[in-house]
């Protein structure tokens, strides 16, 4: 009962480093539809895309310290407007609570949220830790786009990995476009696992999860949270590059194979049942169906 009392208790509290502030309303001029980019220096470097339809979220590496264990999953908030808002509402130290805008209830935990990474080695999924090096290529008004890079990690004993990445987030889609590409000491080819976190809600189903090998697709219908409502997530990757799907306790996870230093392109997608576009599980899998990927590098 005890743990019970602490874990709500963690939930109700401020950020660390915060207290509770008013959410500043958008201006007229800020209540324009367009995405942006921002680094929230004032709460670990806090990585925020987003654009009209969907925001998104990266952890950076002063966070491990601050929040052990932290994650290199990527968070999705939800939203209902059509303009930015997550720096305003990560600034009141109370961006769990739902100030009219959007929320951020989906708890990445360890997991790779909705469309992290790791190298799928022996039945387990070897994972960074926060990203670091941030370089904002544009941050609106019609894309959000940047790199960043992630420190060498191991996998297991046999060799050692470390990744680029850059996200795209163009106006109109709910699906941000990666590319990744990973040095390795090894030229041997690797196989990634690219995952969507399982997050059950107070011990029920860890929501719906529809595969499809043949347009190299997942697509998940997360489970209700109370008032908050449902997150749905989807990941794209190549067909060319399939190489199945897999399990492990925190994810669902779609792999594919990847040359080690060569540039490989997937997408993730995420929407929330309260933001005015997907309603249903048939409205966001229709969606995900329709998508129409490019997969150049």
């Amino acid at each position: 009962m005890r743990t019970i009392f602490l874990a709500l208790a963690l939930l109700a509290a401020p950020a660390i480093g915060q207290e509770h502030k008013p959410m500043r309303p958008a201006t007229a001029d800020e209540q324009k539809a367009r995405a942006a980019v921002v680094i929230a220096d004032y709460r670990f470097d806090d990585l925020l895309w987003e654009n009209d339809r969907i925001a998104y979220r990266i952890y950076g590496h002063a966070l491990e310290k601050a929040e052990p264990p932290s994650s290199s999953g990527i968070d999705a908030w939800g939203k209902r407007v059509r303009w930015p808002f997550m720096d305003r509402q990560l600034r009141t130290g109370d961006q769990h609570a739902d100030h009219g805008e959007g929320v951020d209830f989906y708890n990445v935990g360890t997991g790779r949220g909705i469309g992290g990474l790791g190298i799928w080695h022996d039945n387990k999924l070897w994972t960074s830790r926060n990203y670091v090096r941030p370089h904002i290529l544009k941050s609106g008004p019609d894309i959000a786009d940047f790199t960043v890079d992630y420190a060498p990690w191991p996998v297991d004993t046999l060799r050692t990995v470390q990744e680029t990445r850059r996200f795209t987030l163009p106006a109109g889609t709910n699906f941000t476009r990666l590319t990744s590409t990973i040095a390795s000491n090894s030229d041997a080819e690797l196989i990634v696992g690219i995952g969507i976190s399982k997050r059950p809600i107070n011990g029920d189903k860890p929501g719906e999860i529809e595969k499809d090998s043949a347009g190299a697709r997942m697509s998940w219908w997360g489970p209700a949270d109370g008032e908050k409502g449902r997150m749905a997530a989807a990941v794209i990757v190549d067909p060319a590059a399939f190489a199945g799907f897999a399990e492990d306790s925190d994810n669902y996870l779609i792999l594919v194979r990847v040359q080690p230093g060569r540039p490989f392109v997937y997408y993730s997608g995420a929407a929330w049942d309260r933001g005015g576009d997907f309603a249903t599980q048939a409205d966001w899998n229709g969606y995900v169906d329709a998508q129409r990927a490019d997969f150049r590098p």
